[in-house]
This record gives C-alpha cells, structure tokens and sequence, in this order.
C-alpha cells in the first residue's frame, strides 16, 4: 500500500525507483513509512463492517419516469415539494421538465436506504451527491459508505437530486433545502406506527453528508435549519429545527450560493471536511473556507476537522464518477496515473467518516485521537501523504492575525508580539492556488504570518515570541490537560526541503512568570513539510491553468501543556508568560502559522499519542 510510484506493483518498485518514476507524473515520494509507522489506537478500526446485518429499502414519488426504482420498487410513497423559490432551471427549463416529467413546483422526495437490522434507535445520517451529468445517476455512489455505517448501527440515505443536475447554476439553495425536506420526511417515516421506520429513528442524532456541490449544500442546510425564513425571500418560511449535530463536506465547492449576496455562515455543529490535492474538478481546497468561517459559542463541545489527502482525486469519493473529474473523456485532460486507487480512497473515507459519526452522534471518545493527530491511526489509512487540521471550541486565541495591521498585537487583549533576527516577519492573506467558476477570489479568506530566518555565526538564535498578560492562563484555567495549538506549514520554495528527507524543525517553548522555561520539538507533533506538488492536468499544463502546483494547507499541532512540565517540573502552567517559537534547529527556512492558542479539549482527544516520536521528529 505505501509506495513511491503510481501504477507499479511491489516487485517492480526498485525498478521504478531506478528509473526515476519518468514515465508518470512528478508524485512527490511518500513518507507514509515512517509518518504513518506508530498506529496507536487500539480500538477496532471503524473502516471495518460492525455487527448489524444490513438492509435496503428505496423511498420516493412512485411515478418517477426515469428512475424505475423510484417508480416500481418504493417501500414508502412521498409527497413531492415546490422548490420553485429556490431553483431556476433557465433556458433549459422545457427540455428539462420534459424529460423528467416534472417541474422545480413538484420535486420528488427520492432516496435509497442502507439500515441495520433491529429495533434500533439509530442516528441518521443523509448523503447528497454533486453536480454531475444528470442522465448518469450519481445516487447510488455512496454504497460502500451506506454499507458500513449500517454495519455499524447507522441508519444512511442516499439523496435523489440528479434533477438538479445538468448546466444549471446557483441551485444550491435548492439542495440545501431539499435535505431539510427529506429530513421532515424522514420524521413522518419514524412516527408512522405502519411504516418500516417505526420508531427505529433517532431523530435526535442527525448527520448531514455531501459531495462537491452537495459538500455546500450540507452546510447550506445545517444555516436554514436555524432560519424561519428564506434568506433571499422571505415569502417563504421554514419549519425545520432538526437536531443536526454533525456535518461532512467531501471535496466541497464554496460560494456557489452567497445568502443575501454574502458567504453562508455556520455556527455551533461539529464538521469534517476533506479533499484531494489531484481533484480535477474542484481544483483547490475551497472546503477550507468554510471550515474557516464555523464558529462556536462559548461554553460548547464542538470540534472541526480538515484533511488533506494526497493523490486524490474528486470522483473516486462516488462509486458511479470514479476518475471521470471532467467527463467521459478526463483521460485527456488529466494525469489518471497520480491517482491512489479508488479503494485507498475510499478506504480513506469510511475510515474519517465512521470515527467523526461515532464521536458526534453516539457521544464516542474512542476516535477522537484521530482528528488531533492522524498519525494515530497509521495502519488504517493508505500509504500516501495527509495535511489534517483540527479545532476545538474550547480554543482560546494569542494570536489569529485576522483583528488588525499591527505585527506586534495578539488576538487577545494584553497579548504582545516581538521577534528576534528574523529575516522575514509579515502577515497576509492565505491563497487557494485556483478558483472556482462561480468565485473571482481565490483567498482562504484566512490571514496568516510569514516567518523567515536564517542562522549566522553569532550566538543569536532567532525567535518569535508571545508574551502572555499577567493572569491569562488562570482566568482561561490552563492546566496540564490542556494544549498548546498551532497551524503552521513550511512555505513553498524552501531550497533544503527539495531534498527527500530534510525538512523544518524548530522549538516550542513556554516559559513561565518565574522564568522556568521547557521546549518541545514542533515535529514531535506532525510533519512540518512544505506544500506537495500537484501535477493535475496533462502535458504540463498545471502552471499556465494555475499559476501555482501546490497547495498551501496549513497543518495543525495540538501540543499537551503536560509535556512541557514532563521537561520541566517546576514550570508553573497557572502562570505562564511567553510562548516561543525558537528556530533552533534549522540553519533556515520559512514557516507559516496561523491560529496559536490554548484549547482544553475532551480526554480523549489527548488519550492516544505516537510512541515513538524519535523517527517523527527526523521527517
């Protein structure tokens, strides 16, 4: 599974090494050995079939003209819904009812169900596909995840959109309101004492799935769940108010639909979002807005969670698009041969998908771990390259660049900043290395900090510095269950990281209001890499398309405040005064961060941990 070169079996893999890999596009040669080499979890891997048999059942109108098993097979007959509001097929409108057979006035309420056998209560979980040919159903591509989650007591509905499907635009209200639909739907399916569903429905454990445009759609519709009326006409009411408490966006686009003409907020729901760097499609990370803009209140248990996963692409996340990013005829246009392969994909998916479900819809620590340090879970995810990202609600910023111009203030009040021999010290804005068709930006809509040094003969060692006020980590109850968080990345362009091997390192030390001082190794934590080349398109052609072939994906390190006092005992973590970052141990480099705080995360983010971290901190 862990190998340098796509498209080689194992006994030609020296071969290929030989030959430098020239016969495939430029794949940058994986660390997984040693990154992914210290599984520490020893719950059983939630990627694997549970104990339930599984069932399957189709719902829907009964009448459907084009789609026989919402015709013929339907154990449950629904209502269809207006969407008129919300959907504008355009042009296309007579050629598109026409062979449908209905209009946006009456919109079927389509799914097909993978269920447990038993009496349940089981949460429920809705899956939604994305734009793609709509005479080429893409609802039945989430089988492998509807068959493990009912495997493992999850109740999962497969989403009929594909009659939104096609050249429309800006109909992504639509699906969002859609699933709020199916989700009324699915509570008059639970209480009907005749139905299959009777009572079998946890209906306060909702989670809420999508893929590409239905990635926004999901948070579209988890922001209309908390409205009474339609943001751009509020002629039309809701009525929803269901208990979602998580939401999964696969390789999501962003700000296809912008409520009122502004980017659609989020608030108070746990979120998982993950993309391929070889997406052909969407070519950036755009989840990562979104991902930017949830916020939580005060006083809340939530968490986020972003992965990155290199060599993958965005149609192998769906059982029917496969490697087909831009049509039948992708083979074309794009490096099929970069790709990992559609079940190390896949096996990616049920993996992160099955462990965020059970901790946000069965209150299930076991995994948590996971989403702080990926590298917890080594043997269950495929040999290639991941940049995860993480944030509790419970994190409380020194520093998040977003509140003003000066270099030298933190995010919160008394925070101040200084530096020392740095040869570079800036704040900007984070760039996607492409845009969508429906954005003219491609920031992160993130700010971040540039940091760049580079070692003399002097005894100087370059630092950046946080200097706490008096009292903080009191009144923000630091202890030793808490973390030191930070996102940070090597920055593109680093000449010794072009070397397989070399990479960035420095220190992070806290010091305390009596002086006491204790340092950890950043790369303790995760690798420090520099952004992967991405070799999308063919014929070289990824520069000219972009302008850039890479992606910056800022990593996350959550740092236990426990293993700094296991450095230094004495070091008094109720009065601490500075946070440091130290470039100790790298002649030079540049380093961007980004969202350094303190968080006090549940135990089980913390419980599982790499053990042998000496082989880590050589990445």
């Amino acid at each position: 599974m862990k190998r340098f070169c796509p498209g080689f079996s194992a006994p030609l893999i020296i071969v290929a090494v030989m030959a430098g890999c020239a016969h495939v596009p430029a794949v940058v040669p994986s660390d997984s050995d040693v990154v992914l080499a210290h599984h520490a979890l020893t719950e059983e891997n939630p990627g694997e079939p549970g104990q339930y048999g599984i069932r399957t059942l189709y719902y829907g109108s009964g009448t459907d003209r084009r789609r026989a098993v919402y015709r013929d097979s339907v154990a449950i007959r629904t209502d269809s819904v207006d969407a008129s509001k919300l959907v504008d097929l355009g042009d296309s409108a007579k050629e598109r009812n026409r062979y449908w057979g209905f209009t946006p006035e009456a919109f079927p309420i389509n799914g097909r169900v993978w269920y447990p056998e038993g009496e349940g209560p089981f949460p429920l979980v809705l899956v939604v596909h994305g734009n793609h040919n709509m005479k080429d159903f893409s609802d039945p591509g989430y089988d492998y995840l509807g068959e493990l989650l009912a495997s493992r007591g999850y109740i999962l509905a497969s989403v009929d959109m594909n009659f939104i499907n096609g050249g429309i635009r800006g109909e992504n209200d639509g699906r969002g309101w859609m699933l709020l639909k199916h989700l009324q739907a699915w509570r008059a399916f639970n209480a009907d004492g005749e139905g299959p569903f009777r009572g079998m429905v946890d209906m306060d454990r909702i989670a809420l799935m999508g893929h590409s445009r239905g990635g926004e759609a999901v948070a579209l519709a988890a922001a209309f769940n908390r409205l009474d009326r339609y943001p751009d006409d509020g002629s039309l009411e809701f009525d929803f108010g269901f208990n979602i408490r998580a939401v999964v966006a696969i390789a999501p686009v962003d700000g296809q639909y912008l409520p009122t003409g502004r980017p659609a907020p989020l608030k108070d729901v746990n979120y998982l979002v993950f993309h391929g760097s070889h997406d052909g499609d969407v070519t950036s990370f755009h989840g990562l807005r979104q991902y930017q803009r949830l916020t939580f209140s005060e006083d809340t248990d939530f968490f986020k969670s972003a992965v990155y996963m290199y060599r993958a692409n965005h149609g192998q996340w769906n059982t029917v698009w496969n490697n087909k990013d831009r049509g039948p005829r992708s083979g074309r246009s794009l490096r099929l041969d970069a790709l990992v392969t559609p079940d190390e994909q896949r096996q990616f998916a049920q993996v992160y998908v099955s462990a965020f479900l059970d901790a946000t819809l069965r209150d299930n620590d076991r995994y948590l771990s996971l989403f702080r340090d990926h590298r917890v879970a080594g043997d269950w995810l495929p040999g290639t390259m991941y940049v995860t990202r993480y944030h509790h609600s419970s994190f409380q910023a020194l520093a998040t660049y977003e509140e003003d111009i000066d270099l030298e203030s933190g995010s919160t009040q008394g925070v101040e900043i200084a530096a020392d021999s740095l040869t570079k010290w800036k704040e900007a804005p984070l760039v996607l290395r492409s845009r969508n068709r429906t954005s003219t930006s491609n920031s992160q809509q993130n700010q971040a900090a540039s940091l760049a040094w580079k070692r003399d003969s002097t005894d100087v060692i370059p630092s950046y510095r946080l200097a706490l006020p008096p009292g903080l980590s009191t009144s923000w109850s630091l202890g030793p269950a808490s973390t030191l968080d930070i996102l940070a990345s090597a920055e593109e362009g680093v000449d010794s990281l072009a070397v397989p091997g070399a990479a960035v390192d420095l220190s992070i030390r806290i010091t305390d209001a009596q002086g006491t001082a204790a340092s950890v190794p950043l790369s303790r934590y995760g690798p420090i890499r520099k952004p992967l080349d991405i070799r999308v398109l063919r014929r070289n052609l990824d520069e000219s398309r972009f302008g850039e072939t890479s992606e910056l994906v800022l990593q996350s390190f959550a740092i236990p405040l426990a293993d700094f006092t296991a450095v230094t005992p004495d070091l008094d973590l109720s009065a601490l005064a500075e946070v440091a970052l130290v470039f100790d141990l790298t002649p030079s480099g540049t380093l961007i961060v980004d969202d350094i705080g303190f968080a006090s995360p549940p135990a089980g983010f913390l419980r599982h941990r790499v053990k042998a971290q000496s082989e880590s901190n050589q990445l």
